[in-house]
């Protein structure tokens, strides 16, 4: 399983689980991750109750990272806490969301959901007696973080040196567990935004079938199912998608498992000090990157995606601006953090916490308007 650097605040065991286990669990239970079920990834979340949301995009990725771990025998258990935890800071309202947050916060320290995410594990949930957050390893703390910039990582090492900002500053790498969620990550929601954008009419098969990685799997679906070409379109879609994971998948742990034979890295700090060592082929790389150029400009700045995202942004400055004005408008604990000189931080806090309809709601509430039917 490997040794883990420990936690903040040294806890003992004694109920059968490893460290990175009681992660897992403890990130299943937060507060945090329950709202997840209703943020958005791409769709708001009253625009249908079948496209992905960050619950079951995190569970995704979970899946997929676990599956690959395994092969490359790496500690799937920290995979796994590492891949539940990476989205829990994000806002309602996926990065339309964020994007406004951030803008909101440009004079008080910004806003950016991976540093929100470690925010809400070390400081946010507020579940256990002995501490505040969640306690979890360093290894999770430390995947959980997947990019930060320099300011926030000096900031970081000044609070907890030696930590899990460390890195940023040094150029080096993680650990091979998180690199593998960063990778899943990009797996899952290149496939499941294609699913999501058919399913939504936004995306057609004609668009996807000039992608080559797309029309690689589709045409191998045909082949092996030619009653597909007849049938239902959702099938053979599903199919096509399922085949082009699994080629992802196969590929990395190829390449990845070719790098480590060649780098060997020796211990824990060899793959610190390592280039990247969790990779696509270059091959498998291109052709990833041009799905995901293909999927920014045909479904995420689509007209209908771009209307709502103004929409959403707008909610979250209304929220904000009016949660500053008047704090008392927050619950009793959110408005006593408010009212310390970091008043801007608290708010943040508050709105990065909601899920997409109960912001709505308070919108509502505090402006009477109605920005989504």
């Amino acid at each position: 399983m490997g040794r883990s650097r420990g936690r903040r605040i040294a806890e003992p065991l004694h109920d059968g689980r490893n460290e990175h286990q009681r992660d897992r669990d403890r990130i299943v239970h937060s507060t945090a991750f329950r709202r997840l079920v209703y943020k958005t990834q791409v769709f708001i979340n009253h625009e249908g109750d079948l496209f992905r949301t960050r619950l079951t995009h995190s569970l995704e990725v979970a899946q997929l990272a676990r599956a690959m771990a395994r092969r490359l025998a790496l500690n799937e258990d920290l995979v796994e806490a590492i891949a539940l935890a990476h989205d829990l800071g994000h806002t309602p309202f996926g990065h339309a969301g964020q994007d406004a947050l951030h803008e909101c916060m440009r004079a008080h320290g910004g806003f950016e959901h991976n540093l929100q995410s470690l925010r809400v594990v070390d400081a946010l949930e507020q579940c256990h007696a002995r501490f505040d957050g969640l306690n979890l390893s360093f290894e999770t703390r430390e995947g959980i973080l997947k990019h930060c910039s320099r300011s926030h990582a000096e900031r970081l090492e000044r609070d907890e040196p030696g930590g899990v900002a460390l890195r940023f500053l040094q150029g080096t790498q993680p650990s091979l567990e998180a690199q593998l969620v960063n990778l899943a990550d990009e797996m899952a929601y290149n496939a499941h935004d294609i699913d999501d954008g058919v399913r939504s009419g936004l995306l057609g098969t004609e668009q996807l079938l000039q992608l080559p990685l797309y029309r690689r799997f589709h045409d191998q679906a045909l082949a092996a199912h030619p009653a597909l070409a007849q049938g239902s379109p959702r099938r053979a879609l599903s199919d096509a998608i399922a085949r082009m994971r699994a080629a992802q998948a196969d590929d990395l742990v190829a390449a990845t498992a070719a790098q480590l034979q060649a780098l060997a890295p020796a211990d824990a700090e060899g793959v610190r000090r390592a280039p990247p060592l969790v990779a696509f082929s270059t091959p498998m790389r291109q052709a990833s990157t041009e799905l995901k150029r293909f999927l920014f400009g045909a479904l995420y700045r689509h007209a209908q995606v771009r209307q709502s995202t103004e929409r959403a942004r707008q909610v979250v400055a209304d929220l904000f601006a009016a949660y500053v004005q008047n704090p008392q408008e927050m619950p009793a604990e959110h408005a006593e953090s408010a009212a310390k000189p970091q008043r801007e931080r608290a708010v943040a806090d508050y709105i990065a916490g909601m899920t997409d309809r109960f912001a709505l709601r308070e919108h509502q509430r505090l402006t009477g308007l109605t920005l989504f039917a």
